[in-house]
């Protein structure tokens, strides 16, 4: 642990803010350009299913490698890999107005490769840095950071969509990958101790998936907390579709709606950074995931004059996100060594990532059959029962997965307070 564990901390989601800002505005601009290009649910779920099909692919097996290099330079091999794609896809819509919805979903994918490798990397990286104490906090204070850039992402997508071809707009994510690779370039991150064997993916991986057998308070959270991305990752994905066919609206509207559900992210992410949450954290979880269900459920039920009551929803559908994966992080981070971080939280991610499209594609055509706000109605009635079932899983282990209280060092204010 170094004791300027602060500045690289700060250093790290400098670079990402950025790279997050450049990325959300890009990610606003394509979608909602599919959205108007097809109006079909099913487009924009096997986009999502696309975005998240390398995690699926390749996930289990990035924590090996995670594990095994410098997880720096893993950050910056994967900041670049989202850099050039940007880059063929400003090409592709310079050279034509509107490329293929194949083309579309390549890029997508290429950009989900790297953050396949970079999402891992950097929550296995931030153990490393900061204290275990600290480690609850830290998590709000990175959610902070990336909760301010989705916020201002879709607004500057949106503004730049009205003056500037989709190409031009390419340029931003262009910089804020190079800014993200730069400011790593000043950050330490340790080397994790390495025998001189060659590596051995299948036997990593089972080491990984063993570490996790063993950890029976992330287990009993593991099987709802899948039940709960079924449902609430295409929740986010179909928002922009919920805004332009029951609410009747256009860019403008779903530039709002994206603000306030980032606004929800910032706000909680302001909360959890100050007072560090709960002391029974995965009762925490399972409050936000019952919030969640019942905006989820307001939302669909709403008439399609009720767009600011939707975007209020939103507001409290974002903010609950924290508190769902936060709490949960910190726990994870603090209660497995760090030579097995980068496996578990490879496979963790990528059983999030084989959740988000069996979800998405349930989602597509069902909300295409009986309406998007009917889905919406219906997922929130399903995510209040899987808040209960969260509940009666993990109630056993409170007294283990309680955040650990702050040491208290007179002559070390580095390491007291955020």
């Amino acid at each position: 642990m170094t004791k300027n564990w602060k500045r690289q901390f700060a250093t790290i989601y400098a670079g990402q803010a950025f790279s997050l800002l450049g990325s959300a505005a890009v990610q606003f601009a394509v979608i909602w350009w599919l959205t108007i290009q097809t109006e079909s649910a099913i487009t924009l779920t096997i986009a999502s299913i696309f975005a998240f099909l390398p995690n699926l692919l390749i996930g289990p097996f990035a924590g090996v490698f995670i594990d095994r290099y410098n997880r720096r330079t893993v950050m910056i091999a994967a900041d670049g890999l989202v850099a050039i794609s940007s880059v063929i896809l400003g090409a592709a819509f310079l050279l034509t107005e509107a490329p293929p919805v194949w083309f579309i979903y390549l890029i997508l994918f290429a950009r989900g490769l790297g953050n396949t490798f970079h999402g891992p990397a950097m929550q296995a990286a931030i153990p490393m840095l900061v204290p275990t104490e600290m480690l609850t906090k830290a998590g709000g204070w990175g959610n902070l950071i990336s909760s301010l850039s989705n916020m201002l992402g879709p607004l500057i997508g949106a503004a730049l969509l009205a003056f500037l071809p989709i190409a031009s707009i390419m340029l931003l994510d262009i910089a804020g990958a190079a800014f993200a690779i730069v400011s790593l370039l000043f950050v330490t991150i340790p080397d994790i101790p390495q025998t001189s064997e060659k590596v051995r993916v299948f036997l990593n991986l089972k080491l990984g998936l063993q570490a996790m057998r063993g950890n029976k308070p992330f287990m009993a959270a593991f099987v709802p907390l899948v039940f709960n991305n079924l449902l609430y990752i295409p929740l986010v994905s179909l928002l922009p579709l919920l805004v332009r066919t029951h609410f009747m609206g256009g860019a403008w509207h779903n530039s709002v709606v994206q603000f306030t559900y980032a606004a929800g992210l910032l706000f909680s992410s302001v909360i959890i950074g100050i007072w560090g949450g709960m002391k029974k954290r995965f009762l925490m979880v399972s409050i936000a995931i019952g919030i969640v269900g019942v905006v989820s459920l307001m939302s669909g039920a709403l008439p399609s004059g009720g767009f600011w009551v939707f975007a209020i929803c939103c507001f409290l559908m974002g903010s609950s996100g924290t508190f769902i994966g936060v709490p949960f992080m910190a726990y994870a981070q603090e209660s497995f060594p760090p030579e097995k971080l980068g496996k578990v939280f490879s496979m963790w991610f990528t059983t999030m990532s084989l959740a988000m499209p069996v979800g998405l594609l349930a989602a597509g055509p069902v909300s295409e059959a009986i309406g998007v706000d009917k889905w919406f109605l219906w997922s929130g009635i399903a995510l209040v029962a899987i808040a209960i079932y969260f509940r009666l899983r993990t109630k056993a282990y409170d007294n283990e997965t309680m955040k650990p209280k702050a040491a208290h060092m007179e002559n070390n204010s580095d390491r007291g307070t955020f």
